[in-house]
């Protein structure tokens, strides 16, 4: 029998965006782990993360989405040799 689609639903995912060495914009999904893609400019990435998102999903059906908190810097003391 041949689902019958009414609308989409939304969700809402957790992006972290980097910089690479390579001026590369990188974008990983905190809820999906292995859902990650890379890109120019951060319109595009954005644009690309629909995509790998929607694709991930496609390959992993059942995604635990992990409750996002937050981000924090953390100092740690380097020892400096004389």
């Amino acid at each position: 029998m041949p689902l019958n689609i009414v609308g989409n639903m939304e969700e809402e995912y957790t992006v972290i965006i980097e910089k690479g060495e390579d001026g590369y914009f990188i974008g990983n999904v905190i809820e999906i782990p292995e859902c990650h893609t890379q890109a120019k400019t951060v319109d595009e990435l954005m644009n690309r993360m629909k995509e790998a998102i929607s694709l991930c999903r496609e390959v992993k059906k059942e995604v635990k989405t992990p409750q996002f908190i937050g981000m924090q810097k953390l100092k740690v003391a380097t020892p400096i040799s004389a």
